[in-house]
């Protein structure tokens, strides 16, 4: 059921303090933690801490999480000092598009020249 914790979701076992991770700023409702194969100098994830497949999936259920998840992807920038030299916030939704772990989550890119369109 979506909202809940998946056995078999990377994500949610990180949540569930199951799987370690570099963990950069924890909420109520979000984790952030860095990337494992990062794309840039800093490259962290915003999750949140309920289970949905892709972001459509989580603010059509539970708008106010993927409004803390902008927010906590906003103060991630702030913390690693991307704020002055720009910084981008990704959600990949579909394997077509690079999504490889299906519970909703952002990245965080920055810290190097990121040119239009990526890729």
């Amino acid at each position: 059921m979506a909202g809940e914790p998946q056995a078999d979701c990377l994500f949610c076992k990180i949540v569930a303090g199951e799987i370690p991770a570099t963990i950069v700023r924890e909420s109520e409702t979000t984790v952030a933690f860095r990337d494992i194969n990062p794309q840039a100098p800093t490259h962290v994830l915003v999750i949140p801490k309920v289970h949905h497949p892709d972001a459509a999936s989580l603010v059509a259920a539970e708008p106010q999480i993927a409004a803390d998840m902008l927010r906590e992807a906003g103060q991630v920038a702030l913390d690693e000092k991307l704020a002055g030299s720009g910084y981008r916030i990704v959600f990949n939704t579909g394997a077509g598009a690079g999504q490889t772990v299906f519970h909703a989550h952002a990245h965080v890119l920055g810290g190097r020249g990121l040119n239009w369109p990526p890729g």
